[in-house]
Formats: C-alpha cells, sequence, structure tokens
C-alpha cells in the first residue's frame, strides 16, 4: 500500500482489486437527506451520498424490506398461529417464531469467532447484555472485587460497571480501575494494560474493556489481554464489549480463550437503530449452573412450554436468553448476517477494510493541515492530526480526527453540506468510518478532497 500513489486512479485501481458489495444496500441520496443543492458539478439530487458512519448506524441491506414485510404479512394473516407453524400453501418457507433466531447463530458465530452455535445468541440490547453477563461473571468477595478497563469507555458501560458494584454493595470509587493513557497520549499502551493487571492481580475480579475504542478508534490486543488476564489468576474473569468490533475486524473469541462478551448489531451488523443484540460465553462456562438473570427462553427447549417451577438453563450462551425475540429485529440482522457470508466471511471484509483506511490514513497525513499527533497543538489553526493508531492491527474501520479549537463544528457542517456523512464527538473529534461492505477507495479520495477544500477557505 505505500507505493500505491494517491490518485483518484489509485483508488480506482484499488477498488477493482476490492469490489464493493454497495449494490446490496441502500445507499441515501442527496435529496432523501434533504441536500438539494449539490456542491459540485458532477453532482445532483439523485447522487448517492458518501456514508462513513457504519460505526454509528450501519446502513439497510436492500433485502430487510421484504424479510420485515414477510413478517407483518405472517402476523396479519396467521396472528398466534405464526408462532408454531406456517402455512404451507403460501410457500413463503418462513422460520416459525418460536425458532426465529436459530438460523443467525451459526452465522453469528463465524462474524465473532465462536467454535459453534451454543457460544452465541441473539438477544435483547448491549447494555442489558453487558449488565446480564456481569451479574453471571461479576463476583465479588471481600478480597478480590475490582473491575478494570478503559478510562473513558463508552458512558453506557461505565454506567453499567457502576451499577454491578452497587448492587454488591461496593463504592464504585474503590471497585473500579478506569485505565488512563499516558500523559500527551489518546490510546492505551498494551503494555501499560498488562502492568495495570499485575499491579491490581490480587483484587481484579474482572477486565472489561471494549474490543475497540468508542472515541479513538483504537484495537485493543485481545489475545494477549486475556490470556495475561487468565495468567494472572484463574480467578479474573475477561469480558469484551464489541460493540465496535463484531461485523468489523476479525475477532477470534472462542480462540482467545475469552469468557464472555457483548456486542450490538446496528453498527457494522447493519440490522438497523436500536437492532437485537448479542452474546458470546465460551464453551469452558457451558456446563456452569452458575446463577443469572434467568428468563423462560434460556430455558430447556423440550420442557420450556411445560411451565416447571424450576429453571433447566440450556447448556452456553443459549441459557441466558431470557424473553423470546423480536420476530422483526431478528429476521433484520439475519437478512444483514446473510451478507457476511455472501462476501465471503469477516476476513475478507477486514482485508478491504484495511485496505481503505490504510488509503484514508495516507491521504490525511498528505494533507498540508496535518499535524503528527506528538506535535498537535490544538491552537495552531487550521490543523487536525489523527488520534487512531497508524498501525491497521490496531485499528477497525474507524479513524478520529482531532481539530484545532474552534475548527471541527465548521468543517463537520461542510462535508454535511456535500453529503459526507461522519460522525462528530464534541468539542473536537469528526470520526470516519469507511465500510467494508459499501463504501469505496474513490469515496476515500473525495473525502479527503472535500476536507482539505474546506480547511482551505477556513
Amino acid at each position: 500500500m505505500a507505493s500505491v500513489p494517491l490518485t483518484r486512479q489509485a483508488a480506482q485501481a484499488l477498488d477493482s482489486q476490492y469490489p464493493s458489495h454497495a449494490h446490496l444496500f441502500a445507499i441515501p441520496t442527496l435529496a432523501s437527506l434533504g441536500l438539494t443543492k449539490p456542491t459540485s458539478g458532477t453532482q445532483d439530487s439523485s447522487s448517492p451520498s458518501i456514508y462513513f458512519c457504519g460505526n454509528s448506524l450501519g446502513l439497510m441491506p436492500k433485502a430487510t424490506r421484504a424479510a420485515v414485510d414477510a413478517e407483518l404479512n405472517a402476523w396479519a394473516a396467521r396472528g398466534v398461529v405464526a408462532h408454531f407453524r406456517r402455512n404451507d400453501a403460501t410457500g413463503d418457507g418462513l422460520e416459525p417464531w418460536v425458532s426465529i433466531d436459530k438460523p443467525l447463530a451459526p452465522l453469528l458465530a463465524a462474524v465473532v469467532g465462536a467454535d459453534g452455535e451454543d457460544e452465541v445468541a441473539a438477544m435483547n440490547t448491549l447494555t442489558g447484555n453487558l449488565h446480564t453477563l456481569l451479574a453471571a461473571f461479576y463476583k465479588p468477595t471481600q478480597a478480590r472485587y475490582k473491575i478494570l478497563f478503559e478510562d473513558k469507555a463508552f458512558p453506557s458501560d461505565l454506567y453499567a460497571f457502576q451499577g454491578q458494584a452497587e448492587m454488591h454493595g461496593l463504592n464504585p470509587e474503590t471497585a473500579l480501575v478506569p485505565l488512563k493513557p499516558r500523559v500527551g497520549e489518546y490510546t492505551l499502551r498494551t503494555e501499560d494494560i498488562l502492568a495495570a493487571i499485575d499491579e491490581h492481580k490480587d483484587s481484579l475480579a474482572a477486565v472489561v474493556f471494549s474490543g475497540i475504542q468508542f472515541y479513538t478508534g483504537q484495537y485493543f490486543d485481545m489475545e494477549t489481554i486475556t490470556s495475561y488476564a487468565h495468567a494472572a489468576s484463574p480467578d479474573i474473569v475477561v469480558g469484551w464489549d464489541l460493540a465496535h468490533a463484531a461485523g468489523n475486524v476479525d475477532v477470534r473469541l472462542h480462540d482467545w480463550g475469552v469468557d464472555f462478551a457483548c456486542f450490538c448489531s446496528y453498527k457494522y451488523l447493519n440490522s438497523g437503530p436500536g437492532g437485537i443484540g448479542g452474546i458470546f460465553v465460551h464453551r469452558k462456562h457451558a456446563k456452569d449452573k452458575r446463577a443469572r438473570q434467568a428468563g423462560w427462553w434460556g430455558n430447556n427447549e423440550s420442557t420450556r412450554f411445560a411451565m416447571l417451577p424450576d429453571f433447566d438453563a440450556i447448556p452456553g450462551a443459549q441459557g441466558f436468553r431470557m424473553s423470546n425475540p423480536s420476530v422483526l429485529n431478528t429476521v433484520c440482522l439475519y437478512e444483514s448476517l446473510k451478507l457476511f457470508e455472501k462476501a465471503g466471511g469477516i476476513g475478507v471484509l477486514r482485508a478491504r477494510s484495511i485496505s481503505m483506511t490504510t488509503f484514508l490514513y495516507r491521504l490525511l497525513a498528505e494533507s498540508k493541515f496535518y499535524v503528527p499527533v506528538t506535535e498537535f497543538d490544538e491552537d495552531k489553526k487550521p490543523s487536525f492530526t489523527i488520534i487512531t493508531p497508524e498501525d491497521p492491527v490496531q485499528r477497525g474501520a474507524q479513524l478520529s480526527l482531532l481539530f484545532s479549537r474552534d475548527t471541527m463544528e465548521h468543517v463537520f457542517e461542510e462535508l454535511d453540506a456535500r453529503g459526507i456523512i461522519g460522525d462528530e464527538r464534541r468539542p473536537s473529534v469528526i470520526r470516519l468510518a469507511p465500510n467494508h461492505f459499501y463504501n469505496t477507495h474513490e469515496e476515500v479520495y473525495q473525502v479527503v478532497k472535500a476536507l482539505n477544500e474546506i480547511m482551505s477557505g477556513l
């Protein structure tokens, strides 16, 4: 990639090498976004936007609409009967609602690196799943009670950690250990995470980091951190919030020995706003009779509808389900997961993502407004730096751009006016995330060209 020229022609050549799957997705147009005044001579209101915001909400697979309509039609035509059987005369071939989530399991397993469908479940939403898993795996004692996590984790994770500590009668001030980057740095060094594990190993109950940090875009060394924590003490459980990692990077949860993980599906898994979440529980815990937030959908299927008084958990992740899943949300996720398989799997998509983000990083670094992160001064205007690691092994699809003081909002508004959809994090960061399904290297080129034009006008 270092030898590839930074030109539109080079971008087009890379797109030939790594073809897009954009035709499978509904791409917002300038008109649908209310941008009726194109900003270049090659655009009109029907032109597609450049959507670099799949790290916030993925775009809709075109097949999703028909899948949802089919379930609405089943509800209208058969009501409660659709729970257990479908009218064969319709030939719709749809899954009975009682088992609507079953076809997802092998596809989810492939995306998150589970060893089989027993290690994953589609259920609830992200923070609910984090609470569910912590309730089962975080078992503080007088000596071992701390949770180690990255400082400035997504606030909902922090609230969950605080709530879990308080429900055990602990003071979050002493039970929670947020790990900060070194002074003057934006991301955590792996050696500092390992050193923190060593420092607290006799009092740690759990290590729970984000797979990819939502603000900086840093992809943590999950394998090293997991194995190191387990080696420090067999009493330390290791969990991961994969909100920004599932469907983005090629994780290997089973092989890495991760105890548990949770994830949402509306970002890189493209299931739609508020989509159903998911969990991973390693098979080594499959037969644990650990106390949990139990519900009837996690009960043995053969006796579930017998309404027996004693909970009989399904072994593995499926035993953590509580209620029957939303049919509409479930089929939305299913349609997207089928596209991962159609594209050749997460490994193929990850290779395309690395190519696009590397091209993006190189183009940005060539900008006259770019300043290396170690030299960045927020008072030097107009300028920006990149706080996401340059090494593609340490990042996913997202690059986080930090702008000089009082610059970001103007740049963001101008990008938006041109139909370039990113994500802002006040006061000074814009997150750009070219998606391995529906974005292109040529779009990457166009985004950086627009950014340079906007900053030249400041």
